[in-house]
């Protein structure tokens, strides 16, 4: 699978999600090494897993 690899985008719809403080202050502390905005990395997080989910009925690769 490729590395994501965040860039910067335009602004969306405003939507409220509850986030582990944990996941969070990883989030923004990526986010600002890479000079993009929270939302603007969240974003690109979701697109990306969305994009690389396994389809319905198609088996998950599990860590053992």
């Amino acid at each position: 699978m490729s590395k994501f690899v965040p860039k910067k985008t335009t602004e969306k719809e405003n939507v409220s999600i509850r986030i582990p403080l944990e996941t969070l202050e990883q989030v923004d502390a990526k986010a600002a090494a890479i000079g993009i905005s929270r939302n603007q990395l969240l974003n690109q997080c979701i697109e990306y897993a969305l994009a690389n989910m396994a389809e319905d009925g198609e088996e998950t690769e599990q860590a053992e």
